[in-house]
Order: C-alpha cells, then structure tokens, then sequence
C-alpha cells in the first residue's frame, strides 16, 4: 500500500492552517487543475468530525466522483479523512498542523490502496503514486499561498 509523506511550512497561525485545509470553498480553490467541486453533502464552509462529503473531479481525462467522511479530528492539531466511496480500494488521508516559531508545519500522510489487484500495483509503479503525490503537493502549495494571504473563511 503506497504512502505518501509532504510536509509544507506556512507563515500563518495553526487556526488558520487548521480551518483552511478543512474548508470546502478553499479546497476548490487548491485542486483548480482538477475541477474539484462537492456536489454532495457537506458542501460549505468548514467540514467537521462524523461529516461526508463528495466530491467530483477530474483525473486522468476522467470525470469522477469520491465521497470522504471525516473521523478523527483534534482541532487544531489534527484531522482525518477516509474514502468511503470512489475510485479507490480505500485512502486515509492524515492532517497534522504543528506551531512552528511564527508559523505552523502542516504534514500530510496519504495512504491509499489501489482497486483490481496486482493491475492496481503495476498502476501504483507507472504513474499513480507520482501522481498523487503531485495532487497532494500542490494542493499544499496552494493551501500555503491562500494562507499566507491573509484570506479569512
């Protein structure tokens, strides 16, 4: 099962960090190169502990739709998200946010395990997992920009 570490710093107080990175709008806003938009459930404003919400995007060419809940959270310190619906076997998503001097360290754990068997692997080893780093990466970089910003929710 692939994981998938990235730890961003950011010029910005762990609230903010924290609330930005469960926020709906602002997550469209990280994931603009996929056409990220919730469709379903939790759909405005911050997402919170025990809710779902679905997304739809595209990815590979490929219009899809992936519904996450919400099952952990320890505000402002930490969330967690896990696939109940979508292209995936299964993923759980880890966000911690540590104070860092002025600023806070925002680490991003993404597990995930790919559908169909070993053609899922073999998927993992050609493209997938750099892809999904990718994903995750820039999504961190853009969640970086808008909180150094100074956006408010």
């Amino acid at each position: 099962m692939p994981v998938i570490k990235h730890t961003t710093y950011m010029e910005a107080p762990i609230n903010k960090c924290f609330d930005f990175a469960r926020h709906v709008e602002i997550h469209t806003k990280t994931t603009r190169n996929t056409n990220e938009k919730a469709v379903t459930g939790a759909t405005k404003g911050l997402l919170n502990l025990g809710e779902s919400i679905t997304w739809e995007a595209t990815h590979f060419c490929v219009k899809q739709r992936l519904t996450a809940k919400i099952i952990e959270m320890n505000e402002p310190y930490k969330f967690v998200d896990v696939m109940v619906k979508g292209a995936f076997h299964s993923f759980t998503h880890t966000h911690e946010f540590e104070e860092r001097g002025s600023g806070t360290l925002m680490k991003d754990t993404f597990e995930y395990k790919s559908p169909f068997g070993l053609v899922g692997k073999i998927a993992d080893k050609l493209f997938l997992e750099k892809y999904m780093k990718n994903f995750i990466i820039t999504r961190a970089i853009e969640l970086k920009k808008i909180a150094e910003m100074g956006e408010r929710c």
